[in-house]
């Protein structure tokens, strides 16, 4: 799941080309936390809740799609930073956090993900603390590290579309906004 790409993905590449690889360490750390918040919440308060009331994944659904449009806007809004600048960005470090965990706390997926992935890895006869454990901390470690992986790459890419620095911002604006509208026709809970 988390080396495919999807949202957090594309807003790590476009926030990696418009601010560089530093400010998205604190977007790949929203991210990450709030994976780690839904993945604790699944397994331990409400995954049979979630499973039981669709209307819960509906609402997340529709939450998730109005901050994927407005994302997609102020993605394709924002002015790519210029490659020879060392121009301070605009945004504060919590707003890339911000970016990050409401991106990912409002993914259908990552709260489908949880209750039907997780359990199948652990025994729940057992010590299923641990279990948990162990597993949350490989998951939040390669999510991180497959997030900095693309904002690398695409950091890298920057000096290819040097040309016309805006493409980066309006296909990832473009993509945003087919994946808002995958979620709405596809995911019927």
């Amino acid at each position: 799941m988390f080396i495919t790409p999807g949202t957090p993905r594309i807003v790590i590449i476009s926030y990696s080309m418009n601010y560089g690889v530093k400010n998205c360490v604190w977007t790949a750390l929203g991210d990450v936390t709030a994976n780690l918040i839904q993945a604790t919440l699944v397994i331990f308060v409400i995954g049979s809740f979630i499973s039981d009331n669709p209307t819960f994944l509906n609402t997340f659904k529709w939450i998730g799609i109005i901050y994927l449009i407005y994302l997609a806007y102020d993605i394709y809004k924002s002015r790519p930073k210029n490659i020879n600048s060392e121009e301070i960005s605009k945004k504060g470090f919590f707003s890339f956090y911000k970016d990050g965990f409401l991106v990912a706390a409002t993914s259908p997926k990552a709260w489908m993900f949880f209750p039907f992935i997780f359990p199948q890895f652990i025994d729940f006869s057992s010590n299923y603390v641990v279990q948990f454990l162990i597993l949350i901390t490989s998951y939040v470690v390669l999510d991180f590290l497959s997030l900095i992986g693309y904002a690398i790459l695409a950091n890298k890419l920057i000096v290819w579309i040097k040309a016309n620095p805006k493409v980066i911002n309006t296909i990832s604006a473009c993509v945003i906004i087919i994946i808002a509208i995958i979620i709405a026709f596809t995911q019927l809970y």
